[in-house]
């Protein structure tokens, strides 16, 4: 006979062994995500059968709930507005639309707002009628203006009072007025939402269409065009469906989560970007809880706001955090009711102490193009976890391994590298960096991935063939990732950042993390300039002061060169500093907070050409020294190699 086990014994055995089965596999992590993502998908399913795909349905789901319409939707600029408020100013906005500028189901309109309530109004009531709306960086001037305004294909511009400048500038003025401006012949009109226009809105009497207006939608379909930022190039309009519109921003707000009575997401992120409008105001939109909406990021008033609006959640992106560190420490640093930090660029040498000065139990980060067909996540409350774009544990690779991988890619070409038999591509080594492909459906590649807008040469770039398997078709990322073998996915570079010198590949990013550990150092970009008499690239530090600091000393030079040396590989070392004003930093930095190098990395360190302070570390040296037009000229003549 089996020995029976008492259930004293059994019961506190068997939740050991879970515990510790839970911890090497991580099963309770998979298991949540997993059940997400099979009850999003299901009702997306029923969805789009129900014609219903547009978020739209969400918003009046929620405003005409008995339950639910008084609850407070929006909160920017000391007012606020409640579901069903919302919900009557998007029908108004839409009607008026519909009346005063025809605006057709179908139709591109293009949007080009600062962060406000009649961004929202706009961009729903635009969705009330059946139109797409074309999200144009507000920052956008000139020749970039031009480009996104003519690739929407919109024939009218609905714009901010506060960018009237850009499109009144003459050149700009001029060929949107041309009648060959749109590639279908036709000028382009531009509405400015001044006072008298948003009279005129509130005179409008609220007309809802029929669902036949806004029907005939599939999930793949385009629900928006959100522009690349355009680092590298005029930016590219891509097709958000409207599986990204609503189950992605639905998936947030059930990972989160999002959906308590109490819950109070801020952002002061841009809402032309992906992050604030698909995982920001639509994840709140989802959930029922509340968007507490900043116009634009601002340090000094940060916090001030979330305490403000009683904020539970703030969502950052790129540097965000880093900039919210550099702020001189405050008895107010945890005064406030956030519980959670969700977003995405959290660099890993300042994750512990972003999460310990401002009390933040939880961080959500993720990793996610816009573009892009899938997406990681990695929600942590310990160390394990800190620095990861994304955790998979024993059935998340069972289930999903096969769609994302990392592949061997040649840093001095930037493409992968292909086996010299068979043609296919080669999976790096467990931990090794690479590219970052997704699978994609191969016989309909458009379920995944919509590409970019009237642009097929570019989308196609973005599509791998014969990866693994002749005839087999992947996600180019266009990102350097790697894996451990715990599971944990952490981002190393953007492709073209990561730079060959010594034979040796550099990543940017590793680089920024050792040396953002300087307590002088505000801030750190890293990226690699090419010297005269020398092959690759050579690295160089942008770096940005602390603000009590107004000149880098000797002190703060060898506290660079410690770090550095102590930190990273001889070939990683950075040769050069630059010493950047607060203002060049946010020169080059994208609208939310991402860092750009092209115009760093074209000026190189030539003393004729950048006017900052500039250090060198010379051969076999340790310390940092000046640099000048002397040792340049070294450099050139090929007297000095380094």
């Amino acid at each position: 006979m089996t020995p029976k086990i008492p259930l004293t014994v059994g019961i506190p055995a068997a939740v050991a062994l879970f515990q510790y089965l839970d911890a090497k596999f991580h099963i309770r992590a998979d298991l949540s995500l997993l059940g997400i993502y099979i009850k999003v998908t299901i009702q997306g399913t029923l969805l789009e059968r129900k014609d219903l795909v547009s978020p739209f349905y969400v918003l009046e789901k929620w405003a005409l709930s008995p339950t639910h319409s008084t609850r407070t939707f929006l909160v920017f600029g000391g007012k606020s507005w409640t579901y069903r408020q919302t919900y009557e100013n998007v029908l108004k906005y839409g009607t008026w639309m519909k009346e005063r500028w025809n605006v057709q189901k179908g139709e591109i309109v293009a949007m080009d707002f600062v962060n406000s309530e009649v961004f929202v109004f706009v961009w729903f009531g635009l969705w009330s009628i059946g139109a797409k709306p074309a999200f144009i960086n507000y920052n956008l001037q000139d020749k970039p203006l031009l480009h996104c305004v003519k690739t929407s294909s919109a024939r009218v511009v609905f714009a901010d009072e506060k960018v009237r400048g850009n499109f009144e500038e003459a050149e700009v003025a001029s060929q949107l007025r041309d009648s060959g401006f749109r590639t279908k012949g036709g000028d382009v009109k531009v509405c400015f939402f001044d006072a008298a226009v948003r009279a005129e809105i509130e005179a409008t009497e609220a007309r809802r269409l029929p669902d036949e207006e806004r029907g005939g939608q599939l999930l793949k379909d385009m629900a928006i065009l959100i522009y690349t930022s355009g680092t590298t190039g005029l930016p590219k309009p891509a097709v958000v469906s409207w599986a990204k519109a609503g189950l992605a921003a639905k998936f947030v707000a059930e990972w989160t989560p999002l959906n308590r009575k109490d819950d109070v997401l801020y952002t002061c992120m841009p809402l032309y970007h992906s992050s604030a409008a698909l995982l920001g105001l639509l994840a709140v939109l989802s959930g029922g809880s509340t968007l507490s909406l900043g116009e634009k990021f601002s340090r000094a008033t940060f916090w001030s706001d979330c305490r403000a609006t009683n904020a539970t959640a703030i969502q950052y992106v790129g540097e965000t955090c880093r900039y919210l560190l550099s702020a001189p420490p405050s008895p107010l640093d945890k005064q406030h009711k956030v519980r959670l930090a969700f977003g995405n660029g959290l660099r890993p040498d300042i994750w512990p102490t972003f999460k310990e000065r401002f009390n933040i139990e939880t961080v959500q980060e993720f990793y996610g193009a816009t573009e892009g067909p899938a997406a990681m996540w990695n929600q942590s409350r310990n160390s394990f976890t800190e620095g990861a774009v994304g955790m998979n544990g024993a059935i998340a690779k069972i289930l999903v391994g096969a769609k994302a991988k990392v592949v061997v890619l040649d840093f001095e070409t930037n493409t992968v590298v292909r086996d010299t038999k068979t043609g296919l591509c080669i999976p790096v080594r467990p931990g090794e960096p690479g590219e970052l492909v997704y699978k994609l459906d191969e016989k309909d590649i458009e379920s995944q991935f919509q590409g970019y807008y009237g642009n097929n040469k570019a989308s196609s770039s973005k599509i791998l063939r014969d990866v693994f398997v002749k005839g087999d078709a992947y996600f180019s990322t266009g990102d350097v990732m790697r894996k451990d073998s715990e599971g944990r996915w952490f981002f190393c570079d953007r492709i073209g950042d990561t730079f060959r010198w010594k034979s040796e590949n550099v990543s940017t990013a590793e680089v920024a993390e050792v040396i953002g550990k300087v307590s002088s150092i505000s801030e750190a970009n890293v990226y690699g300039v090419e010297i005269p008499q020398h092959d690759g690239r050579a690295g160089c530090a942008a770096l940005t002061l602390n603000e009590d600091v107004s000149t880098i000393d000797e002190k703060s030079l060898q506290e660079v060169a410690q770090h550095a040396f102590r930190g990273l590989p001889r070939y990683a070392v950075p040769l050069f500093l630059r010493i950047v004003h607060a203002e060049t930093a946010a020169a080059n930095r994208t609208g939310t907070n991402k860092q750009q190098k092209h115009n760093l990395r074209n000026e190189s360190v030539d003393p004729a050409v950048v006017t900052d302070e500039l250090f060198w570390l010379p051969p076999g040296s340790t310390e940092y020294k000046r640099f000048t037009g002397e040792e340049w000229k070294a450099l050139g003549a090929g007297t000095v190699k380094l």
